[in-house]
């Protein structure tokens, strides 16, 4: 199984894919929306995530954004995956610590010795 990072598709048939003329995906590539992978002839190949950007792309054209503003939303959304991504892991990093902190706590129905009351008598 191929994984959706793999660069596979020609020009044509990215383009197809996601319902545009090829020349569009040269303009995206050329305003910095896009990245395709390339042959050693220097031939664009497109992956499916490739082709799921095009699509976002698409979507928000379609909303009217201009293509600085797809650039920077894109952007945005990429960060904001990253973000989530780091929060995750911290999280995930103070929950392993609070229970190691919680199973090294001491019992607190036991009293150290030298915290013990002693009672003298004269």
């Amino acid at each position: 199984m191929r994984s959706r990072t793999q660069a596979v598709y020609v020009i044509s048939v990215a383009a197809e894919l996601a319902g545009m003329h090829p020349q569009t995906l040269r303009i995206y590539e050329r305003r910095g929306l896009l990245a395709p992978a390339r042959t050693e002839g220097g031939n664009r190949r497109y992956s499916d995530f490739d082709i799921d950007r095009l699509r976002r792309i698409s979507d928000l054209a379609a909303e009217g954004m201009n293509l600085e503003g797809i650039r920077r939303v894109m952007d945005m959304e990429a960060e904001l995956e990253q973000l989530r991504g780091e929060v995750e892991r911290l999280r995930r990093l103070a929950a392993d610590a609070q229970a190691e902190a919680e199973r090294r706590a001491p019992r607190r129905d036991l009293v150290p010795l030298r915290q013990e009351v002693s009672l003298f008598r004269r």
